[in-house]
This record gives C-alpha cells, structure tokens and sequence, in this order.
C-alpha cells in the first residue's frame, strides 16, 4: 500500500490535515506546539484509491528538556529523527509550512534534505484563508518547487484542499474495481465535493470483527508503556524518553498474529485530575475514548516503585468499561522483590481487578514479551466465550448445592434458569421469582463459582437478576429458539434437576 508521510514544523496543521484525509477526529489538534510526537497511522480512502497516511511530529530545532537530576534530555531530537525516518519509509511526502509566516531557514533545509530522498514531493501551505492571502504562495517559489506541486491550502476553512486531494488521488496506483473495468475512473464534481465537506459527517461507527483484538495501554507517566509497545512490535514505534508525559495523542499498531489483528493503543499517562495541565485535558478524553473501543487494558505499573494511589484509581476505570485485563509489571530487571510477594500487594489493593493476569515483564531486555503476547490471546478468547445453557445451568445448581439461596425476610427465592446471553465481557442473566431480593453478595458467589468452574481468567464476569417479564432482546432471542421445538423456556432447568431442592421446577410461580 502507498505510503503518504506529512512533515513539518510544529503547529502547521499536519493533524487537522490527517483527520481532513481520515475522514475522524483521530489525531489531537491543539495550539499547542509539538503536540504530535509520535507517528500516527491511519488507512485513507480517496475516492476508492486507498493509501497509508502517517501524521508525524512536528519538526524543531532540538529543545533541552531538564531532568530532575540536572541533566539533558533532547525530546525533540527524538521526534525529528522519527519523521525523517518515517519520510524515508513513505513514497509520497506531504511537506507543509506556515502561510501566516515568511520562509524561514529550518523550512528550507529541511525541504532540500526531503528533496534529497527522491521521493514523490509536494509543498502545502497551509492557513491561506482566502484569496488575498494567495499572494503569499511567491515567497515559497524560492523552495524550487513546481507550480503544480505546490498547494495553497486552509485545512480550518476547506479552502484548496480539493485540488492537493486530485494530485494525491492521480499519484495512487487504480483500484482492484478500477483495474477490473480497464477504465480509469475520472472523478466528479460531485464526488470530490465529498472530500471537502465538514469530518463529522464522515464519523461513521466502524464494524466488529471478532478476529480484530484491540488493546489499550494504560497506565502513569514514565511507567514503560511505550516501550511495551514497541517490545510487542518489535520495532521504535512510539517515542520513549525519561520525560514524564512524551506520549500525548494515542498511537496505535497493528500486526497479524496467526488468524487475529491485535491493535495496540498506546495512551497518554494519566495524572491525577488535579495536577492535568493544558492538552493533557485532551489526552484524558481520548484515553477514555480509547478504553471504551477496546476489547483488552494492559495496566503497566514500574515494578521498581511502590504501587501509588493514583496506580488503583487507574485500575478502577479498567473495571468501569469492562475490559479484559492484564496487570504489566514491568521493569521487572530493576525490582528485588519476589514476583509472589508483589502479586499478593497488587491482589489486595487493586480489588476490582481479583480476575487480573500479573505478568512480570522488562520491555528493556525483552524478558517474558512473548508470555504477554500468548496470554493476550487466551484473554481475548475468554472475552469471548459463552458458555451452552445446559452446562451454565448445572452450574448454577452446583453452587446452589454447595451455598443455598438466602431467604431474606422469610421470603424464599427461587432461580427458575440461567442463560448467558451476551459476551465482551461474558453476561449472564438468572431468571428468578424475586430477582430485586437477590443480595449483591450472593451474587458475587455465583460469580465466583462460575469462575471456578469455567475458564474466564483475565476477564469481568457480569451477573443480572430478571423476573420472568424482564427480557431483553438477547433473551427473547434465545427462548425464540427454544419455542421453535416447542420447548417451555424453563425446560433448561427442569430436564436435569432433581424434584427436591431450590433448582426444583415449580412452574408458574
């Protein structure tokens, strides 16, 4: 596939450009100079022509960024290196600049360096709001670009985007349906019109497939999860330094691994509320926008630092969508302490992750990487499993054998069946005659037991009390089923039971 880089200097609009060209608010857009730091990938579509777009960081001469112990980190060095490689990988090069401004030297030098790479080039110049500001493209002349390689353009305002879009369309190789009518296609008015029009009409819900893991990285700043990220890949996707907060806007990566796509999401360091500045208010919103599209949450914690407050908080939000989870201990290399010891910490203050894998990782000599990778995949399928009624319900019966149902108030409850009737994560429904007296702990039990008795490692596992007039869709769907051998919905329960006990038959009751 065809690989489209934008370079530049910060704060030119090459984000408001990838998400103009994506189609979605993918990228975080700010004000704020150097807000991209790492590559940002997305496919694109333009007009049936598909290509690989790669929104890198801005450009910058090298800013020293002062540790705590006084000595030097150049952040920015790192990110100029990226896109310079990210350039050399690409086959088209979008250079963009400033139209607000003059030409500077760092424009210039950066531009005959592409040149240099003898790639595909064009220069966009970008923020020419209207046709008076056009008189600006003569001072970029002097780049040495052609006229029909140079574009005007005003992401913010739709302005000139349709003629870049018709050069990059003409430099993409024909579609499969173009090739199979030997006809090449000539675009429309109409059509490229489409491209130009305001994103959010373009904001469509993507379609699930089962064989496409997503997994978000979560965790503080400076824990390693870009480094986890490019250990995973095997390759510097992400930019890591030792400056808390380098990560900003999400990156994600995907590989094929067997039958399955696994998506990385590597997330911003979430702080707590009080201490976000600025574009970190952004970087929150799209982690939780991340979370909520992610099947799996790796939490990274430093194994060579105390488990903090903010470490448990992070934990609870991984609870609070649901997600398939695997705690990351990693610089494990740095740590003295037994991986038993630290577990049981971990067991007893992050409480609502009980069903979490611990895996002991180091990202830095690559120890126990592929471990991660295999549980990742055994994570998913338990993310995914259902469990036959039949077997759900003898279950059922077994922990009602072993702890019988309370009878609060003298009232006695009855489970007349249980069916799981959705999965990511598993849900399971037990329809009963008096589902609002069923005590929360009960049903913490019956979760337990399910558990025990069934391979859910890693995963949440959701129980509901329904009375028999409360169905959703998943159940009408299912005793449909049952009705079409003419089978009463309780006959689940009834065919196996014994005629004494709380899993007893009673009918209509």
């Amino acid at each position: 596939m065809i690989k489209i880089a934008l370079i530049g200097q910060p704060n030119v609009g090459k984000s408001s450009l990838f998400n103009r060209l994506a189609r979605k608010r993918v990228a975080i857009v700010s004000d704020v100079s150097g807000t991209t730091r790492d590559v940002r990938r997305r496919e694109i579509d333009i007009n049936g022509r598909e290509a690989m777009m790669l929104d890198t960081g801005g450009i910058s001469k090298s800013k020293n960024e002062i540790m705590e112990d006084g000595s030097e980190f150049k952040i920015f060095t790192n990110v100029k290196r990226k896109a310079i490689e990210t350039a050399k990988e690409a086959d088209i090069v979008l250079y963009m600049v400033d139209g607000k401004n003059i030409p500077d030297e760092e424009d210039r030098n950066l531009f005959y360096e592409l040149q240099g790479l003898g790639k595909t080039l064009a220069l966009v110049v970008n923020k020419i709001d209207n046709d008076k500001e056009l008189e600006r493209l003569w001072d970029f002349y002097e780049f040495g670009i052609n006229d029909d390689e140079m574009f005007g353009i005003s992401v913010s305002h739709n302005r000139g985007t349709k003629k870049l879009f018709e050069w990059l369309y003409e430099k993409l190789p024909p579609s499969a349906a173009e090739i199979a009518e030997a006809n090449p296609k000539v675009i429309s008015e109409s059509e490229m019109d489409i491209l130009v029009d305001p994103i959010d009409e373009f904001e469509e819900p993507e379609e699930i497939d089962p064989n496409h893991i997503k997994v978000a990285i979560i965790g503080k700043p400076n824990v390693g999860k870009s480094s986890i990220l490019n250990a995973l890949i095997g390759e510097e996707r992400s930019v890591v330094s030792p400056i808390a907060g380098t990560t900003i806007d999400p990156v994600d990566e995907t590989y094929e691994v067997g039958d399955k796509k696994i998506t990385f999401i590597d997330t911003a360091g979430l702080r707590r509320r009080g201490k976000i500045q600025g574009i970190e208010k952004f970087a929150l919103m799209r982690t939780e926008d991340m979370l909520a599209q992610a099947n799996i949450a790796l939490l990274v914690l430093d194994a060579s630092e105390p488990i903090s407050d903010q470490d448990e908080k992070i934990s609870g939000l991984i609870d609070n969508f649901g997600l398939g989870v695997i705690i990351i201990l990693n610089k494990w290399d740095e740590n003295m302490d037994t991986f038993a010891k630290l577990s049981e910490e971990i067991r007893g203050r992050f409480k609502f992750l009980y069903y979490a894998t611990i895996v002991a990782v180091s990202a830095k000599t690559g120890r126990n990487i592929q471990k991660l990778e295999d549980k990742l995949l055994s994570i998913y399928d338990n993310y995914h499993r259902r469990i036959s009624t039949s077997d759900l319900n003898r279950t059922i019966e077994m922990a009602i054998r072993r702890h019988s149902l309370p009878s609060p108030n003298g009232n006695r409850l009855r489970i007349f069946f249980a069916t799981q009737f959705d999965a990511n994560p598993p849900t399971i429904a037990v329809i009963m005659n008096k589902p609002k007296m069923l005590h929360f702990s009960y049903k913490r039990y019956l979760i337990n037991f399910i558990r025990d008795n069934h391979d859910f490692e890693g995963v949440p596992v959701r129980v509901v009390a329904r009375g028999r007039g409360e169905r959703s869709a998943e159940q009408e769907q299912f005793e449909a089923t049952y009705q079409e051998f003419n089978l009463p919905t309780d006959f689940m329960l009834s065919k196996f039971v014994e005629e004494e006990g709380d899993f007893e038959y009673h009918g209509e009751d």
